[in-house]
């Protein structure tokens, strides 16, 4: 996937999780966040951040904020994808001739149970359930998920292990939104369940 009309600007302040306001060039704007987690160790005043520049003539806001750069304690600057649209869409692209053959029928949004899942997938005779789970938290090129509790994800866990259960292939894809990553793993500080319901989904 690709943007089509991107400039940079200075963040300024985060008025509530739909908005930010940011500086460029002369001027204040007023921006549409395109992920409405908390993102606090991403936003934070002064630091870089891109956004997408709207076609539309009747939005409110011109822009989308779609990246930030985050400063990193070796001094060196991480390019980091906020645009919590990002992950479906590049999955989308990845799916058929990635995980799954050419061939494969991808639906999008598909309930199973008391869950909705970002991917029903049928490739031969294979039947798959697929969630999406957007990174954008990293500490000394480590990246974790959840940047915040989660018992939607949990939810999204129990649904697969159940689909799995009960005949189903079951699938949990992290994006990592960003480069020079070594490794993954559950965020068990922010929130232990979480952590422990991957743990369980892998077992099973």
């Amino acid at each position: 996937m690709k943007y089509k009309k991107t400039v940079s600007g200075t963040f300024l302040s985060r008025p509530n999780r739909f908005i930010a306001k940011v500086k460029i060039g002369d001027s204040v704007e007023t921006v549409h966040v395109k992920n409405t987690g908390r993102c606090r160790e991403l936003l934070i005043e002064g630091c870089r951040v891109y956004l997408e520049e709207s076609d539309n003539p009747n939005r409110k806001t011109r822009y989308d904020l779609i990246a930030v750069e985050k400063q990193r304690e070796n001094g060196r600057k991480l390019l980091i994808n906020m645009d919590s649209m990002a992950p479906n869409a590049a999955a989308a692209e990845w799916l058929s001739g990635g995980l799954f053959s050419k061939k494969a029928e991808i639906k999008r949004e598909m309930t199973y149970g008391d869950s909705r899942f970002d991917f029903y997938i049928e490739d031969g005779e294979e039947k798959a359930f697929l969630e999406v789970k957007g990174v954008t938290l990293e500490n000394n090129g480590i990246a974790l998920f959840p940047d915040a509790p989660t018992d939607r994800g949990i939810k999204h866990i129990n649904g697969l292990i159940k689909a799995k259960e009960d005949g189903y292939k079951a699938y949990i894809l992290f994006v990592i939104q960003m480069k020079e990553v070594t490794a993954f793993t559950a965020n068990d500080v922010t929130h232990k369940a979480f952590g422990e319901a991957l743990r369980k989904a892998r077992k099973s």
